[in-house]
């Protein structure tokens, strides 16, 4: 069965150009992404998102505005959907009180779901390090907006 998988993550930008980065092993399978996920049955893009942060950074978060929205075909990389993201651009109520990490996939733990976050200069970004297709092209048009904002 086929269906639609609507995926919500915020960009969390810091004072000295930086991106957050979340760094994620499910099951042995590693992946780097924006903070954020899906979205649950009868909640609005805006709420998930902020749910999404509170659940993974422990933070609140004031949601600035719109960045993007998937325009072409994803397929999930766990199961049949096809997958719809919409990214905002983001601020914290409060500093984050994470352990961020200076390496990728620089976990603290052992077992099945493990993640652990970054800051990554913007003009820094590697595609390469980024998994997913829609987070790459996000990741892209980052980079471009900040090359112009510079």
């Amino acid at each position: 069965m086929s269906y639609f998988n609507v995926r919500v993550y915020g960009l969390l930008i810091n004072s000295n150009h930086e991106v957050l980065i979340s760094d994620e092993e499910e099951y042995g399978f590693r992946f780097s992404k924006f903070p954020g996920g899906g979205l649950e049955l009868g909640e609005g893009l805006i709420d998930g998102l902020k749910r999404e942060f509170v659940e993974e950074c422990q933070a609140e978060i004031d949601v600035l505005s719109h960045f993007y929205t998937t325009d072409f075909y994803e397929k999930s990389s766990f199961n049949d959907s096809q997958v719809i993201s919409v990214y905002y651009l983001v601020k914290e109520k409060a500093p984050l009180k994470l352990a961020f990490k200076s390496k990728i996939y620089d976990f603290d733990a052992e077992g099945e779901i493990l993640q652990a976050f970054r800051w990554v200069k913007i003009a820094d970004l590697s595609l390469d390090e980024i998994t997913f297709r829609t987070d790459k092209t996000v990741a892209s048009l980052l980079k471009d907006q900040y090359a112009v904002n510079d």
